[in-house]
């Protein structure tokens, strides 16, 4: 059964092992993953018994903007809905402010209308030398 948690108690870096940042060059390890979460103003993690599942975060101001940097389900347990869940708790938790912004490669843009975001254009900057966060 799947069960949704938006504390980070009891969770080490050995509940994030299984193959989370999927496609990337360089990934944070297990121990920078949970770093990553405990930095994060908001966080919501999808769980499988002890194991996490997936994952969103926010970062935000708390008056008016967030940013939604991250959004991960582990391959095995992807096309049952549980993105969509995630995103819709983190939406709801902040619902108060004027801007939430993310931003995503255009394949999966129809995925986040569904749950009532639209496009828009923007700038990023990524250093590939810092992928792994270390």
């Amino acid at each position: 059964m799947i069960t949704y948690t938006d504390s980070l108690d009891g969770i080490t870096a050995d509940h994030l092992r299984g193959g989370f940042f999927e496609g990337w060059g360089n990934p944070p390890t297990p121990e920078t993953h949970l770093h990553l979460l405990q930095g994060s103003t908001h966080v919501i993690l999808a769980m499988d018994g002890a194991q996490v599942i997936g994952y969103i975060t926010a970062i935000s101001d708390g008056v008016l903007s967030a940013y939604i940097p991250h959004l991960e389900v582990l391959p095995r347990y992807r096309g049952a809905g549980i993105g969509s869940e995630l995103v819709k708790r983190m939406m709801n938790k902040l619902t108060h402010l004027y801007m939430i912004d993310l931003i995503c490669d255009p394949n999966v843009q129809p995925f986040y209308e569904r749950l009532g975001m639209r496009p828009y254009s923007g700038m990023i900057y990524r250093n590939y030398d810092h992928q792994s966060g270390q």
